[in-house]
């Protein structure tokens, strides 16, 4: 389904990942920003990281990260192969299965855990997953730590096409809400693309978007190709893109009003300033963001 309505966003820039590593033992990710230079362009987001898609052999141990701190923004994990067990420091526990979603807002401070689902780990397959990091205003960076589990019959669907539509994580697309509760306007859209199909994809104006090719292609606004594990960065100004479908494709797509505040970020803690880095580290060490038993 197309509108007539659509004052396109131009498209910025484009990029491939700007680094290749591996997060722990568990998670070969591909980092789409901000490695490449893509930083302020999608502020209020900090960090994308696309693991895998890649086979895991069938192992009795459990692959993954360890126990490490976040303080100060908030990581979303969509998963769309394989599954994650997850344990944190304010005893919040779960798996995220194909479809699911785990908006952690760390503010304060937690300590976490993030390992191979051990049925998954036992008997092996294909790992794919992405995960976000999304920054929180000053006032709300040492507010009290939430947990969203988001199991994937929460998650609305738009119909974009006759077999293309958007999951609406966060945030709203054609009057659909999605179930995440965020602290500043933020939309988050996993969008599924039938080869050969074409449509519009409604982005507000005056919020920094970027539009996420995980796998397939398309052509943005019927001039700008993207392949597989790349971004485009869209101007503020307009109100969508428009998506042609080259290959069967899946798609992040993401907007937010810019947080306008200084940033300092140190590993896992992104505060406001140096001092509060340090006493991020500080409190830390101490166990104030408590320990995995």
């Amino acid at each position: 389904m197309t509108t007539t309505t659509l004052k396109t966003k131009k498209v910025l820039a484009v990029r491939g990942p700007g680094s290749n590593h591996w997060v722990g033992d568990g998670f070969p990710v591909r980092n789409l920003f901000p490695s490449n230079g893509i930083d302020a362009q999608v502020n209020p987001f900090l960090m994308l990281d696309y693991a895998g898609p890649l086979e895991f052999k069938p192992t009795q141990k459990r692959q993954g990260v360890g126990e490490h701190p976040h303080r100060g923004f908030e990581t979303v994990t969509i998963a769309y192969q394989g599954a994650v067990d997850h344990r944190d420091s304010a005893g919040n526990a779960g798996t995220i299965f194909p479809g699911d979603v785990q908006w952690m807002t760390a503010a304060s401070g937690v300590v976490h855990e993030e390992k191979h689902e051990r049925a998954f780990a036992e008997k092996g397959g294909t790992f794919e997953m992405v995960q976000l990091w999304v920054n929180l205003p000053a006032k709300e960076k040492m507010s009290t730590p939430r947990y969203q589990a988001i199991a994937k019959e929460q998650i609305p669907s738009v119909k974009l096409g006759a077999e293309s539509y958007a999951r609406v994580i966060a945030g709203e697309l054609n009057g659909v809400k999605g179930p995440a509760k965020t602290f500043t306007p933020v939309n988050v859209f996993d969008v599924r693309a039938k080869a050969g199909e074409q449509f519009d994809l409604a982005l507000p104006e005056g919020q920094n978007s970027a539009v996420v090719l995980l796998k397939g292609k398309i052509r943005l606004n019927g001039e700008t190709t993207l392949e597989e594990a790349q971004i485009a960065v869209v101007d503020l100004d307009g109100s969508g893109v428009s998506v042609d479908v080259a290959e069967d494709s899946t798609l992040l797509v993401l907007s937010g009003e810019p947080i306008n505040e200084p940033v300092a970020s140190y590993g896992p803690f992104v505060m406001n300033t140096e001092e509060e880095l340090a006493q991020a580290v500080a409190d830390y060490r101490s166990g104030k963001m408590g320990h995995l038993g």
